[in-house]
């Protein structure tokens, strides 16, 4: 018979990641507790430490982004008055 693959989520995954952060107990009794396997708990912990440090930078990524998309929508905008404009001209 064969087994399907399980799958996380996103909330469950910080959440187990965080108890093996804590060292409350060891990776074994929270493979136990969990019902996942140790390996799949210290990759999770390596991930989280790997990329807590966007969790901070987002606000900045996001405002530029933002900024981008406004100018574009705006070039965009006046392009497309041109366009519109040109059309009529030469049409008559």
């Amino acid at each position: 018979m064969k087994r399907t693959r399980r799958k996380f989520s996103a909330s469950f995954k910080p959440k187990v990641a965080l108890e093996a952060i804590k060292e409350r107990m060891t990776i074994q009794e929270l493979a136990f507790k969990f019902e996942i396997h140790s390996n799949q708990i210290s990759t999770w912990k390596k991930e989280f430490l790997a990329n807590a440090s966007s969790a901070f930078e987002t606000k900045q990524k996001h405002e530029t982004e933002d900024l981008d998309k406004d100018k574009l929508f705006s070039k965009i905008g006046q392009l497309q008055v041109e366009n519109d404009f040109l059309k009529h001209v030469l049409g008559k």
